[in-house]
């Protein structure tokens, strides 16, 4: 393990600076500011450009626009609004990067690669405010939403950090906070990152956004947008949800299967299932069975993810045969099974790892 000490991503422009981060303006403002000073919008193009293809860190570097457009670019707005705390390397190749706001809060990203692609979860909010007990993020507690600009730094600072030429194929939403009850910020992030135009160009086939099981927003997002849609489950009984999720209080395993099947979910696409494993809990073949059977009729696929331990938590992660026992039970009834197996979790990176305690020292 690999562990780098404080660093700075962007100078401190001090609590009097209300500049806002560029970043979080969509190409429509972008393009109303410009259109207030009599200048063309194909300039919105091109700074957005500079900002998420050529991940430029500066006005200055924007070379072909002129030195007015980038002098009035600097009096009302910053290049990024995260700064690298904290960067920590697993065993196994993933990396935790912790980004601190501009109030002092930090969040954390997660870099996975793999042999065919590399991965970056990104998180949302700081904290959660939805109190899943198997998660160290809700511990924290829900201090605040991310803005978009928050969200698509995570993404343009790994970029930048990584190795030249660094490639993230793929995005999930999986990381600190609750994706859908930050909605417009997420929706905004989603269309720069998949802006193929002068945004970041990535496909909405390589994003998976995860949530509890906020109906009304799911429905939003697979109305809105193409990307794919993961619900945290964990159980079809609903004390057992209610226990693990009081989300479940709201939405029950019912309503929030009858909404899966009514949601508009292309032909070629699948909705995906987390089903964390808890021994003793939620993994014997009766409990993979009564899941099967839940699940008729929707189009989705099951990732199992077996518990992940952390400082506070009292669960257990089943032993390797409950694991192998509970997926092959799901796959003689006819359905598509993933065991994810942890990545990070030497570096408290994994699945339901994330966490940092409150520090608002640079506010």
């Amino acid at each position: 393990m690999i562990e780098a000490g404080t660093q700075t991503a962007r100078p401190d422009r001090g609590s009097r600076d209300h500049r806002r981060p560029v970043e979080g303006l969509s190409q429509p403002e972008l393009s109303a500011w410009l259109d207030a000073r009599g200048l063309p919008a194909y300039r919105a193009d091109q700074i957005r450009r500079w900002l998420f293809r050529k991940r430029a860190t500066s006005f200055e570097g924007m070379t072909d626009l002129s030195g007015a457009l980038r002098q009035a670019l600097a009096g009302e707005f910053v290049v990024g609004s995260l700064a690298m705390q904290q960067c920590l390397e697993s065993r196994d190749g993933s990396v935790k990067y912790l980004f601190r706001l501009g109030d002092g809060s930090v969040v954390e990203t997660v870099y996975i690669p793999e042999a065919d692609r590399v991965t970056l979860c990104l998180s949302t909010q700081v904290g959660c405010g939805l109190g899943c007990v198997f998660c160290a993020t809700a511990r924290m507690g829900l201090k605040r939403n991310l803005t978009q600009a928050e969200i698509v730094d995570q993404v343009l600072e790994v970029q930048r950090r990584g190795p030249e030429g660094t490639r993230i194929s793929n995005l999930v939403f999986m990381g600190m906070g609750e994706p859908l009850a930050n909605y417009d910020a997420t929706r905004g992030a989603l269309d720069v990152i998949t802006d193929a135009r002068s945004g970041m160009g990535i496909s909405p086939r390589k994003i998976t956004v995860s949530t509890a099981g906020l109906l009304p927003q799911m429905r939003r997002l697979m109305e809105e947008t193409r990307v794919n849609l993961a619900i945290s489950l964990h159980s079809v009984r609903d004390a057992v949800r209610s226990e693990l999720m009081p989300v479940n209080r709201k939405y029950s395993v019912a309503q929030l299967l009858e909404c899966c099947r009514s949601l508009p979910v292309p032909r070629r696409k699948r909705i995906t299932f987390e089903y964390l494993l808890i021994s003793g809990l939620n993994d014997l073949a009766a409990d993979a069975a009564e899941l099967a059977g839940k699940l008729r009729g929707i189009r989705c696929k099951v990732n199992l993810i077996p518990f992940n331990p952390h400082e506070g938590s009292g669960y257990r992660r089943p032993p390797d045969p409950a694991i192998e026992r509970f997926g092959e039970t799901l796959r003689a009834r006819g359905v598509q099974v993933n065991v994810r197996r942890p990545r990070g979790d030497d570096i408290q990176a994994a699945c339901g790892q994330l966490y940092h305690a409150a520090d608002t020292s640079a506010a």
